[in-house]
């Protein structure tokens, strides 16, 4: 699927539309080496940028430029605080599970 710009909303944000890469008129080869070109700038910048940073996920989330990569970088972890959060994760699991509990049995002697 290919997503083609068809214009502009009323909020004035680009609406995109999916198609079928057959149905999508070739890509001219200037347009090409364009978006190569554009790809190999963004991928230095962003190395250059992180390298300064020490890490590329704190890089997403403190850059507005990189910020849509926030989502799917991984945050850094410690090593040694990675347990203590999965015991915090797998209680707040049980809590959740135990106050659903509660409400269903609440419900079934209503």
């Amino acid at each position: 699927m290919a997503d083609v710009i068809v214009g502009k909303d009323k909020c004035g944000e680009q609406r995109l539309v999916s198609q079928p890469l057959s149905r999508v008129p070739g890509i001219s080869q200037e347009a090409l080496v364009l978006t190569a070109k554009t790809t190999e700038l963004f991928v230095q910048c962003l190395a250059a940028y992180s390298y300064r940073h020490i890490y590329l996920a704190n890089t997403a989330e403190e850059s507005e430029t990189f910020q849509f990569l926030a989502d799917i970088l991984p945050k850094k972890i410690l090593a040694s605080k990675y347990p203590k959060m999965l015991k915090e994760e797998k209680r707040e699991e049980d809590e959740e599970n135990d106050n659903d509990n509660e409400s269903d049995h609440d419900e079934a002697e209503s």
